[in-house]
């Protein structure tokens, strides 16, 4: 009887070890045009996503203007996650996007942040009105939409006008908060999730932008036409939308969709 159960048990562990080998042994890889706001989010995500699945995520960063310029001009790219909607919606639009693949998988939230704490409930618009600070960094509004968020944001403060001398741009929100974190700029209006990194975690003094002074930055994923017969690419996408990765989005700050 014992002899039987331990060579039942044996082939339970050979089925299961083939098994597992075969799961991973299809394997893929895919290759992921990423929005710089998301980046430590994502790096979170992408790492319980190969554990779970094998596949091998390879990611480019960069402001979501350029990254839909190079996925146009024929990068590798299969999934893009983007920081806005309209981009996403352009490629599948033009073809460079699969038909129906576009959903929300982040809300962004905008922030006025500086590394050096002020005392609490300060508030953002009185700073900048006062003028105690030589520069303001932004992320570039044409190619950046947090950049894009925080032009609006001071247009409807109606500062834009007073404060452009003062501004300094990054090319996306990753250079931009490094601008402040370095202090060639004293504030900056960065991503929240960056702030909440576990890095800064929270550090410093901040303002979080309240919504309605700005554009929704509904963040969208979309698959790409190279990404299409790619299981690996379609198996990313559908694990963004569960719980795990969700559970981390709101992490670092961001609304759900």
């Amino acid at each position: 009887m014992n002899q039987k159960l331990i060579e039942w048990g044996r082939a339970c562990l050979i089925f299961w070890f083939l098994g597992g080998f075969t799961a991973f042994a299809e394997a893929g890889e895919v290759s992921v045009g990423l929005a710089t706001n998301f980046t430590t989010t994502f790096k979170e995500i992408a790492k319980g996503f190969e554990k779970e699945t094998g596949h091998r995520v390879i990611v480019s960063t960069g402001s979501t203007g350029k990254l839909f310029a190079q996925i146009r001009n024929g990068a590798p790219f299969e999934v893009f996650l983007s920081a806005d909607c309209a981009r996403p919606k352009r490629l599948e639009r033009e073809g460079w996007a699969v038909q129906g693949s576009r959903f929300t998988y982040a809300v962004g939230r905008l922030t006025l942040w500086s590394p050096k704490p002020i005392g609490e409930n300060f508030l953002g618009p009185q700073v900048l009105s006062s003028g105690a600070f030589h520069y303001l960094a932004i992320a570039n509004p044409k190619t950046a939409p947090y950049g894009r968020a925080a032009r609006q944001t001071l247009r409807a403060l109606k500062l834009w006008s007073r404060l452009k001398s003062r501004i300094v741009q990054g090319e996306n929100i990753s250079q931009t908060f490094l601008f402040v974190v370095t202090g060639n700029a004293e504030w900056g209006f960065v991503a929240l999730s960056q702030v909440l990194d576990p890095k800064i975690g929270g550090k410093g003094a901040r303002w979080d932008v309240p919504l309605e002074l700005y554009e929704a930055l509904n963040q969208e994923a979309v698959l790409l036409v190279k990404g299409r017969n790619n299981p690996a690419a379609q198996a990313l996408l559908d694990y963004l939308k569960g719980p795990k990765a969700r559970l981390v989005i709101e992490k670092y700050g961001y609304g759900m969709g």
